[in-house]
């Protein structure tokens, strides 16, 4: 099989926002489409409104009216699925429920040709599963638009357990062929970005629950420091916690509940509330007129220290030295070289976040990790109430000098974007491991699915290849419950490079 070419019609089942803005981008793309509703008159309401967002296209110049005329004669509602009859290809965007899948391919199977390719958009549901009840589940595939999907590029191109690979091949090419980035991946819980951007939601809700910092604070911490687009309440909100919430749990459930996807009780109960977001007016954060948005904590001006001893080159935070020069701050060398800290005038040390606590040590505060700490424009510090208020004072005074913002968190392992940024790279790890897609098609989906700044392959590359590992070691040593153990595959990883740099 090969990708169908543009004389070849489409057909969308489903005609929801998922459905229209599928339909949108293979009528774009230059096929005649069919779009088919079980309700009664919604597929021609459908067809008016992707005109209408034609129209809008054409007023922002991003169409020409007569491409715009051509996309609506290719256009054409369907009143039965008997009209699909000569499609080459039909995705269907219907309920999330299993048993209504398959009951549309079994039909479509009676009436579509044999070489027609059959598409699910699922989110959460087994692609597997839905193709199951196909007398040729061969021919049958996963096609994971993003909402919106007109404007988002990446497509996950899901081949279930019996999918031919000429058929994931043909889907793939036939993505490629309307402008999208398709990446291929097999058929596990949340595919790819649902499965490891689960930790993003769940790291922050637990930082969240341990009464480590507030929503507006971290959501600060992982926008300004970790370079993420959104944070993590933010984004849920938008998303409607109601659905992310679903996804986590349909992931945790599908993975026979692992504990690595547990969802979030205080999530679970905002939805039980009925805040379920922007949509709802009222979620993490307040929508309604006039409604203040919280602002994160951020620390009162401090002096800064004169001077940091630094022990090691504080890697892969190694760029703060030369920052610290830059702000006419003098960073003496210990020549022992005991580790990789700073040591502050007060006799305190500043740390980067390892997955330890500072009430473990004499006078610690950590900091997060950043995604570029040149950048970034507001730094986390976390300290015990041990932790001498001259020492953390110092440490406020240094990042304010590189001009910094700095929120004092609570005393949590691993902090905000430490712990958040180890664990994508440990699902991601584990998920090639494990078949689900290549390296490059995991960082691929994560940026442009989710908008991460760095893909987690990448991530751990500029990290060094221990890191990731050493933190979870260190995280799952003070929560043994086996939500922060490392996978065998970043085991091996880690372990791999250290035999090969000690041998060297």
């Amino acid at each position: 099989m090969t990708a169908p070419d543009l004389s070849s019609p489409v057909a969308v089942v489903g005609t929801g926002t998922m459905g229209q803005g599928i339909a949108q981008v293979a009528l774009v793309a230059g096929h005649p489409v069919r779009l088919y509703d079980a309700v009664p008159g919604r597929a021609r309401q459908a067809a008016d409104a992707i005109g209408a967002r034609l129209d809008r296209l054409v007023a922002k110049d991003r169409l020409t009216g007569a491409d715009r005329d051509a996309a609506r004669a290719r256009l054409t509602p369907a009143d039965s699925l008997a009209e699909l009859a000569d499609c080459t290809l039909v995705v269907e965007a219907v309920l999330e429920r299993l048993d209504v899948k398959q009951q549309l391919f079994r039909e479509l199977e009676e009436i579509v040709s044999d070489d027609c390719l059959l598409a699910t958009n699922t989110s959460s549901l087994s692609v597997t599963a839905i193709g199951g009840a196909l007398r040729n589940p061969g021919r049958f595939v996963g096609l994971h638009f993003f909402n919106p999907a007109p404007l988002l590029p990446l497509v996950e191109v899901v081949s279930g357990f019996a999918t031919d690979v000429t058929s994931a091949t043909r889907a793939y090419e036939m993505a490629r062929t309307w402008g999208k980035t398709p990446v291929a991946c097999a058929d596990t819980p949340g595919f790819i970005v649902n499965r490891i951007a689960r930790p993003f939601y769940a790291e922050a809700f637990a930082v969240y629950e341990a009464q480590g910092a507030d929503p507006a604070t971290i959501d600060a911490v992982l926008r300004e420091c970790g370079g993420f687009r959104m944070g993590a309440f933010e984004l849920t909100d938008l998303i409607g916690q109601d659905v992310n919430e679903s996804v986590t749990h349909s992931v945790w459930q599908s993975f026979f509940q692992d504990v690595r996807f547990t969802p979030s009780l205080a999530q679970r109960r905002l939805v039980e509330s009925g805040r379920l977001g922007r949509k709802s007016g009222h979620g993490w954060y307040d929508y309604a007129d006039g409604a203040e948005r919280p602002e994160p904590h951020t620390a009162d001006k401090e002096q800064p220290p004169a001077y940091v001893v630094a022990e090691g080159t504080l890697e892969p935070a190694g760029e703060l030295l030369t920052l610290i020069r830059e702000a006419g701050i003098q960073v003496r060398a210990d020549d022992e070289d005991h580790g990789t800290r700073l040591v502050l005038p007060s006799g305190g040390q500043l740390v980067l976040a390892d997955g330890q606590t500072s009430v473990e040590f004499r006078d610690v505060v950590y900091f997060d990790l950043a995604f570029d700490y040149r950048k970034a424009t507001r730094v986390a510090l976390s300290a015990s109430q041990d932790t001498s208020p001259q020492t953390l004072a110092e440490a406020v005074g240094l990042f304010q000098a590189l001009g910094k913002d700095v929120s004092v968190i609570g005393d949590v392992p691993g902090m905000i974007v430490a712990r958040t940024v180890a664990r994508i790279i440990d699902l991601a790890h584990d998920a090639v491991a494990k078949g689900v897609a290549t390296e490059e098609d995991i960082d691929t989906a994560m940026r442009l699915g989710v908008n991460y700044p760095l893909g987690p392959f990448e991530w751990s590359r500029s990290l060094g290849r221990g890191w990731a590992c050493g933190v979870l070691d260190e995280l799952h040593e003070r929560d043994p419950s086996g939500r922060y153990a490392p996978s065998l595959a970043l085991y091996r990883h880690a372990y791999a490079s250290e035999k090969r740099e000690g041998t060297s």
